[in-house]
């Protein structure tokens, strides 16, 4: 049995340099995604997203990125499950992208708003029936007696919406509206590069200023 504590990388594929990185965090984010893309990396659209409950016990879990502009970055899910009981408890959350065969994360965080019902709806009905129907049919976080009951929903919930279910009122979307970001290239000898943008003065979008720094890896 090899010794986990010895698995070692070296990483030396790219670098990231203060002037040749975006001031826009978002125009950073949106080329280190698109070249993620390019590369074929699996599930490049995969973040792992951190919230923490009332007891102040964190928790994560893989979600799916659905789109991005200025006003932050947006994904689905059941308003019911654990996230959302704890985003309904606390809305500050964090968002990381890991694409390893390109040795780059991205770290997110800031507040977290449920996105528009007319956006909820536009999206759930761009996706594939069996996935609408599963919306209806996983009571999403809540202990069942096995398998067979998600197949029975799935079943009785498509007989009674064929075609065309609704979107459940229980699930949507949310957007966190990012308030520091982090870009974290891999480097040689474990000097790694990472910038953080900071925004500041986040309530007047006039004022609105993205301040980019280098911390120590």
């Amino acid at each position: 049995m090899s010794n986990i504590a010895d698995l070692r990388k070296s990483y030396e594929r790219a670098e990231l340099d203060e002037d040749a990185s975006h001031a826009d965090p978002l125009k950073q984010f949106e080329q280190w995604l698109n070249e993620a893309i390019a590369a074929q990396v699996p599930e490049p659209n995969a973040m792992t997203l951190a919230t923490v409950a009332s007891d102040l016990r964190p928790s994560t879990r893989v979600v799916l990125i659905k789109g991005f502009d200025a006003r932050g970055i947006v994904w689905y899910t059941n308003y019911h499950s654990r996230k959302g009981q704890e985003l309904a408890g606390n809305p500050f959350a964090a968002l990381q992208f890991h694409w390893v065969e390109l040795e780059r994360v991205v770290r997110i965080e800031g507040v977290v708003e449920k996105v528009s019902e007319a956006e909820s709806d536009e999206y759930f009905h761009s996706r594939p029936l069996d996935s609408r129907l599963g919306a209806w049919a996983s009571p999403q976080s809540e202990v069942i007696s096995g398998r067979a009951l998600l197949v029975a929903n799935a079943a009785r919930y498509g007989a009674r919406y064929l075609l065309n279910p609704p979107r459940p009122p229980h699930w949507g979307g949310y957007r966190l509206q990012p308030d520091n970001w982090q870009f974290w290239q891999g480097r040689k000898s474990r000097l790694h590069d990472r910038l953080r943008y900071s925004l500041q003065n986040p309530s007047d979008k006039r004022e609105a200023l993205w301040i980019r720094e280098r911390l120590a890896p």
